[in-house]
C-alpha cells in the first residue's frame, strides 16, 4: 500500500499565524504540491488520479445493489464488471498505477459480490489514491491563498487606522502637558453655557415654523449639524396654523383631550398623529449644535466652524453670545495666544490614558508605529505579487 499524501504547513499553528505569514506558508504550501505533482508525472498524475476517481466512484455506485443473492443484485454486478472492464480497458497502458486498477477487476470478478469484495477492491486500488490526494492537496492549498489573501487585505486595510492611532499618539506625545489649557477652557464653557442658555430661551419664545426654519438652513452648513425634521412634521409646522405655536406649547396641546385640544387647534387628530408620535425628535432640539466641544479642533477647522456657525448664534442669541464666539474665532489666528500649542495640550490631556503614556514614556509606541510601517510595506509587496494559480 502507498504511502498517503500529508498536508504540511508552517511551524505556528493557523491562530497563531499573522495574515502576511498564513499568506506566505499558503503559498508554499502550494509550491510543494505543485513540485510533487511534476515529481511524479505532472499530467500523467492528473489522468491516473481521473481514473482512480472514476473506479471509486462506480465502486461506491453500486456497492449496495450489487451486493447479495437477488435478481437485481446479479444484474447490478454484471452491470458493474462491465463498466469497470470497460474503464481497466480504456486505460492507457503507461498509465500510473494502471496494475491497481487491473487487481480491482480482479476483486470483483466473481459471481456473487459481498462487501468484503467491495473493500478488497478499495484496497487493491489504494496504490493509486496518492494521485487523487496530491491534487487534492493542490486545490486545498489554492484554497488557502484564496482565503489567506482575502485575511491580509482585511489586515492591510485594518493597518492605516492603526497606524494613524499611533502618529497621533506620538503626536500627542509633544505637548506640553504644563500649558495653561484654562485660558482655552474658559472662554469655550463660557460661550458654551451663554448659548444653551439662550437656545432654551428661543424654543420658549419662537414659534415651531421659526425653529424649524433654522433646522432647515443648517443643511447646507456641514459644520452647524442639525437633524431635519421628517417631511410629514415639517409641511405639518410650516403649512398649518399651529406651526404659530412654539415646540413645548405644541408638545403640551399633544397631551390633551380631544375635546380640550378642539379650542387651541382645527383638528386634534391632526395635531396628534403628526405631533404626539415626534416628541423624541422635538425634545431634541438643542444647542448642541451650536456649541464647541472639548477638546476644541485644530485651527483652521475651529475657524470654519465657527464662521458657519455665527449666523445662527445671531438668530437666537444677543450680541454678547455672538461676540463670544468672535472672540474664541480670533484665538485661533492670535500669535501671542499661541492656539496650537494650547490645542495639543487640551488634546493630550483628554485623550491619552495613564497606559498610553506611560507607553509613550518607555518608548513603545514608537517601536510599535515602525513594526506596523514594516508590516504594512511588507503585505503591500506581497499582495502585489501574482498568485500562482
Amino acid at each position: 500500500m502507498s504511502e498517503r499524501v500529508h498536508h504540511s504547513g508552517a511551524d505556528a499553528s493557523p491562530d497563531e499565524q499573522t495574515p502576511l505569514e498564513a499568506l506566505e506558508a499558503a503559498r508554499e504550501r502550494f509550491e510543494r504540491a505543485e513540485a510533487r505533482i511534476e515529481d511524479h508525472g505532472g499530467e500523467a498524475v492528473t489522468d491516473a488520479a481521473e481514473a482512480y476517481r472514476d473506479a471509486t466512484d462506480l465502486l461506491e455506485n453500486y456497492v449496495d445493489r450489487a451486493t447479495g443473492t437477488g435478481r437485481e443484485n446479479f444484474q447490478a454486478y454484471v452491470q458493474l464488471e462491465g463498466k469497470f472492464d470497460s474503464l481497466v480497458t480504456s486505460l492507457p497502458d503507461d498509465l500510473k498505477g494502471r496494475e491497481a486498477f487491473e487487481a480491482a477487476l480482479d476483486a470483483i470478478d466473481k459471481r456473487r459480490l459481498s462487501e468484503s469484495d467491495f473493500e478488497r477492491a478499495h484496497d487493491a486500488l489504494e496504490p493509486a489514491a496518492q494521485y487523487a490526494d496530491l491534487l487534492e492537496e493542490r486545490e486545498a492549498a489554492r484554497e488557502a491563498i484564496d482565503d489567506a489573501r482575502t485575511a491580509a487585505g482585511k489586515r492591510y486595510r485594518r493597518l492605516d487606522d492603526e497606524i494613524a492611532d499611533h502618529e497621533r499618539l506620538l503626536e500627542l506625545a509633544n505637548a506640553d502637558l504644563e500649558a495653561p489649557v484654562e485660558e482655552l477652557r474658559e472662554p469655550i464653557e463660557s460661550y458654551n453655557e451663554a448659548i444653551d442658555a439662550a437656545f432654551q430661551a428661543f424654543r420658549l419664545e419662537a414659534s415651531a415654523r421659526d425653529v424649524f426654519a433654522l433646522l432647515d438652513r443648517s443643511r447646507w452648513y456641514p459644520f452647524v449639524d442639525y437633524q431635519q425634521p421628517p417631511d410629514d412634521l415639517a409641511a405639518y409646522v410650516r403649512d398649518d396654523p399651529a406651526g404659530e405655536y412654539t415646540i413645548p406649547e405644541l408638545l403640551e396641546y399633544a397631551n390633551y383631550s380631544h375635546s380640550k385640544l378642539d379650542h387651541y387647534v382645527a383638528s386634534a387628530d391632526e395635531l396628534k398623529r403628526r405631533v404626539a408620535t415626534q416628541q423624541t425628535f422635538l425634545d431634541g432640539i438643542d444647542a448642541e449644535p451650536l456649541t464647541i466641544e472639548w477638546p476644541p479642533d485644530e485651527a483652521g477647522v475651529l475657524r470654519r466652524r465657527t464662521r458657519e456657525m455665527r449666523p445662527f448664534v445671531a438668530r437666537v442669541a444677543d450680541e454678547e453670545c455672538v461676540a463670544n464666539l468672535r472672540s474664541i474665532r480670533r484665538l485661533t489666528t492670535d500669535p501671542a495666544f499661541d492656539y496650537d500649542r494650547l490645542q495639543t495640550a487640551a488634546q493630550a490631556v483628554a485623550q491619552l490614558s495613564p497606559a498610553e503614556r506611560e507607553r509613550l514614556a518607555d518608548g513603545r509606541v514608537a517601536d510599535e508605529l515602525e513594526a506596523l510601517r514594516t508590516e504594512r510595506e511588507r503585505l503591500e509587496a506581497t499582495l502585489e505579487i501574482d498568485d500562482p494559480v
